[in-house]
Parts: C-alpha cells; structure tokens; sequence
C-alpha cells in the first residue's frame, strides 16, 4: 500500500489531525485514502469532521449514504466493520454450529460498488467459517428475501440503495424469518458493530471469496424455485397466453429484466415491450435524474414513448433493485396516460387478491384471513375487509414491519393474502415477506388480462371499488432539508408541551396519534397510540372529519413527507370533484399552517 506524504498536518487543527490519522490507521483502500488525504491537503476541516467525526447510525434499513472516504458514507471499511459487527451478533445469537450450517445469503444490485461491497461481506463471513449463499450477478432485492426464507437462513445482506441517485449505496438486513430486521436486532447489532470496528486481519482479502468451499451460487436454483412458488399466484394462465394485450416494461437501468421475463413466462404472459434506453443495467441510470418510478410522468416518459410505438396501454415500470412496482394505463378516448399512485395500484391488487381468492376458497374463515397496509397507506383496505368479511391490519411505515407481522400471522396458521404501502411497495402472498415488484408486476399484467378481456380497465375497475367500498383519494407529497436541526425544530413546534394544532384550513382536528413521543389523544386515560412508538423518527397522524394527514421523516432520504387522504362511505353522494376540492384546500392549509416552508426553509420537491 502506498505510503502517503504527512504534508497535510500543517493544513488542519490538531483534532482534525487525529481524526484523519485513525482513519488512515483503519483504511486499506487507496482510493478512499487519497480521498481523506486530499480533503485534508485542502485544509477542509468542515468536511472532514462531518465525515470522520461521526459515524451512519445503523438501524432497521441497515444502512443508507453516498459513497466515498468517511465513516459517514459506504466504502469498503463502513462495509467491512458493519459486517463484522453483524458477523458476531449472528454468533452470538444462534452459535457456532448454526452459522456454519445454516449461514446467510448474500445479493447486490447493479450500482457501483455494488459487486466489490458484496464480496468484503461475504469475505468477512468465510473467515468465521460462515457457509455463504453469494448470487453470482446483480439481482432483485426480493431474490435475497425469498433465498433466506428458502434455504432457513440466519440472515441476508443485500447491497443496494433502492430508488436513491446513482451517487448512494446501502447495505439491507434481513433476518432468519425472511423479513427485514426490527428492534430490538438492530440496536444490538449496531452495539456489536461499535464492539468491532478494527478490522480483522483476514477482512480486506476478498480473493478468498473465488476459492473458499463454503461460498455457493445460489442464483439457477432461486429462479427456478421463486417460479415454482409464484404460480400458485396466476390463475388466469390460459387467458393470458391468448391475450392481445402488451406490455410495456422498463427495470429503470436497474436489475429487473431478466427476473421480469421469467415471471411472465410463468404466468403465460407475452413477452413484454422492453424500453430500450433502460433495459440494460447501468448505475448511472442516464435517461432519468432520479431513478424512482414513484416520481411520476418524468421517470415514465420514455415509457410512455414506447408503448405509444407499439399501441400497448398498460406500463410496467420497477425501481432499481426491483422490489417497487409503478403502473400506468393509457385512455383510449383521450389518449391521455394515467399513472396510478401508490394507494389506487395497492387498492386494485388488494381487490384482485380477495377476488381470486374466494374463487378459490368461496367458504373461508374470516377471521384467519388477512391484509395489511402501513399507517400512512389508504384505508381502502380496511373498507375492503369490513364489507368482504376478512382482517385488516395496520402497521408502522414500511415492510419490515407487515413482513414480520405476516410472518407472526402465518405462524399461527392464518393466510396473508396481500400487504402495501403508498410508496409503490406491493406484497402479493408470503413467499417472500417484502415488497416485491417483480410478482406484483405478474399479478397486475393478470389483473388487466382479466379486466380488459371483460371490457374493462383498471380505471374502470377503480371506480367500480369506490362504489362498494367508498371513494378514498390522496396526496403524498415531500419537502428536502438536509438540516436535522431545523426537521427537529419543526416537529417540536407542532408538539410543544402536547398542545398540538387544534385545527387546519379552518377545520376541526378530531385526534392527533404521535409516533414519535407515545401519545394519542383518542385513548384516554394513558394515552397509548395501539402502534409501537419510535423515538429516532418524527412521525404525527392528525384525524379530521373523514380525512387523515400523516407528517414523517423518510428513513433513507433527506425528506419531511406528508400523506393527506381524503375518504367518503360506501353510498356517499359527495362527489369526485367535491372531493378532491376538499383534497386540495387541507394540502394547502397544511403547507401553509404546519410545514411553512419559507419559515424552515425547506426546499419543494
């Protein structure tokens, strides 16, 4: 390793000095050295003290950050120190022998870095005599999840950073029931990283990884047994191989191409239009500036372009790592395309699962069978459930916890037909416990198989659901702010001594449900929220008359989101338009009265 010139100690403080010098003392990697090194040659102490000083706080999304030198960001010590640290929590949780029997799954992504950060985990593993299951190229981040739940794994790490600019990296935990992990796993893991930070002698080789015995492919056999146990999901398969339908497919320069293809040929779907410009793997994602399905018509236009050529109306599109699903649908009368949002795809995929569902099962126990969506989600599903006769769940945001909650359900022998949440993240059954865009893309393409074969459309379909369940509308929106400061001071603001805001846009606030500090005003005496509390986020639910807004901070992104749903009883004679009226003047109040951006200076999406 080269040596490098001690020039820089004039150009910083003595503190600055130590700080770079333990990073030095840690860091094998000549590039990220020359990285802290030109940093400190350059005398910037500011960006060196916020990379070196401080550390990613690890927790139930492992990790999230760009890349580069630092503590702060991914790079191959912060990967090797975090896997060491949940090398050893494995050993001591489940023991020597089980670690080397069982061990752990190990997958990636297509950006950069993705490939190399994997093999350093894998490297760690080996060296504890860990047996090892590394998928021999990129693949979907529910490959990972349903390899760990397959093969009775301890754990799974997959390398990705989702939807977030080419610039970031990240490192997923699952544990050995196939779901993210919770609390209390990832304080302990995270204590265990802290008590391992010196990097073993044996962890920056990563040769071993071509060579050791215990390392295995797993990737033919994945493919083939996640075929096996998503058919059971298709039940149209004769329709769908005589369907004119088309498709039009984009993975989003990501990893979902070939996993596409697979599962619509299970489903005897055609052969999907692929957009071109997008098809292939490329983590500098260059047709898009963000590559997130999520962010509407401006990550969808070469989609649109495309299927416009061939004639098809319905778009397919998943985010990077595949585990996201966005849908479009072009009317034919306007030729305009409607891209449905999070709530209206989860509303039409949770119809369609208790739909082939009861043709199944047309006696079924209701009260062993489930859905579920996270808090911040459409109610629709609960509507659902109270007129069709099943269980609703609701959850904290994100998979982790419908995945482990499903998972608690199915070991008590009940059925889970379906979970989501309205950031595009779809569960269709339970061989995989996480989101999963790859199947639900299968289910939906069925789904319009079905539809348009009986004259419909997934529009039509929608509100066909309104009118038995009741028309819920919604807007999901964010603000940036880099400033952890100014999102506390925020927050703090509107909880102050409890005395929360008591109305917005002139209308009465019914309940306020805190996350963040445990309180809900709806439950006296004690005031206990139903939902587990979680100091290290920001998260309040305000209840209106039949509408509810959520204010939160995103786990992975720089982001205060808010999620305002507006929503009418099943036979309601208030209309769309009268709706979304009401829709748009409680976002306005909200903006203007809580978030007031001028004030806090956030910056607008």
């Amino acid at each position: 390793m080269e040596v490098l010139q001690d020039s820089w100690e004039a150009n910083v403080s003595s503190d600055t000095q130590q700080l770079v010098r333990s990073w030095l003392d840690l860091d094998r990697n000549p590039a990220t050295r020359s990285e802290i090194v030109a940093l400190a040659n350059g005398g910037n102490e500011s960006e060196l003290k916020a990379r070196l000083s401080t550390r990613m706080a690890f927790g139930t999304a492992g990790l999230r950050s760009k890349m580069g030198a630092g503590y702060t960001r991914m790079n191959d010590l912060t990967i090797i120190q975090t896997t060491q640290g949940l090398c050893c929590y494995l050993l001591e949780k489940f023991g020597v022998d089980a670690c080397k029997n069982r061990g752990v799954v190990v997958g990636y992504d297509s950006r950069h870095n993705s490939h190399r950060f994997a093999r350093l985990v894998v490297t760690v593993f080996v060296n504890k005599d860990f047996k090892v299951q590394l998928f021999s190229k990129f693949t979907p981040t529910p490959y990972t999840a349903y390899a760990v739940k397959k093969y009775s794994a301890l754990a799974g790490v997959m390398v990705t950073a989702s939807h977030n600019p080419k610039e970031y990296n990240g490192y997923k935990v699952y544990w050995d029931n196939g779901a993210q992990i919770i609390p209390p796993l990832d304080s302990g893991i995270a204590a265990s990283i802290k008590g391992n930070l010196r990097p073993w002698a044996t962890s920056w080789d990563d040769s071993i990884v071509d060579r050791h015995p215990n390392v295995t492919d797993p990737l033919h056999d994945i493919i083939r047994l996640y075929g096996e146990d998503l058919r059971p999901s298709c039940s149209r398969y004769e329709m769908n191989k005589a369907t004119p339908l088309r498709f039009t497919y984009t993975p989003m320069h990501g990893v979902g191409a070939e996993a596409m293809k697979n599962a619509f040929k299970v489903f005897g779907l055609p052969d999907y239009i692929p957009v071109m410009e997008q098809i292939d793997a490329d983590p500098e994602f260059p047709t898009v500036k963000y590559p997130n399905p999520e962010e509407g018509e401006g990550a969808l236009l070469l989609a649109m372009m495309e299927a416009d050529r061939h004639g098809s109306s319905i778009i397919l599109a998943t985010d990077p790592d595949a585990d996201r699903l966005a849908v479009a649908e072009k009317d034919q009368l306007s030729g305009h395309w409607r891209i449905f949002t999070g709530n209206e795809v989860g509303t039409l995929l949770g119809w369609w699962a208790f739909t082939t569902y009861k043709e199944r099962r047309p006696q079924f126990d209701g009260s062993k069978v489930h859905m579920l969506a996270s808090t911040v989600s459409s109610k629709m599903l609960k509507s659902m459930a109270e007129v069709e006769g099943f269980q609703f769940q609701e959850t904290l945001t994100g998979f982790k916890w419908m995945g482990n909650i499903s998972y608690q359900l199915l070991q008590k022998g009940h059925e889970v037909l379906f979970a989501f949440e309205e950031a595009i993240g779809y569960m269709f059954g339970t061989s995989v416990l996480d989101k999963d865009g790859v199947s639900a893309a299968a289910v939906m393409a069925e789904c319009a198989v079905c539809l348009y074969g009986n004259g419909k459309t997934f529009a039509s379909q929608l509100e066909a659901c309104y009118q038995r369940y009741g028309r819920f509308i919604s807007e999901v929106s964010y603000f940036i702010c880099e400033s952890k400061e100014t999102i506390f001071e925020l927050f703090h603001n509107l909880r102050v001594d409890k005395k929360y805001p008591t109305t917005c846009g002139g209308e009465k606030i019914v309940s306020v449900v805190d996350l963040t500090v445990g309180y809900d005003s709806s439950r006296p005496p004690h005031f206990q929220p139903v939902l587990p509390v979680d100091s290290d986020s920001q998260m309040i639910q305000f209840v209106l008359d039949n509408c509810v807004f959520t204010l939160r901070t995103s786990g992975t992104e720089p982001k205060i989101k808010y999620y305002v749903e507006m929503a009418t009883k099943p036979g309601s004679s208030m209309s769309e338009p009268e709706l979304r009226k009401r829709l748009k003047h409680i976002v306005k109040a909200i903006i203007e009265e809580l978030l007031q951006p001028e004030r806090y200076r956030l910056q607008a999406r």
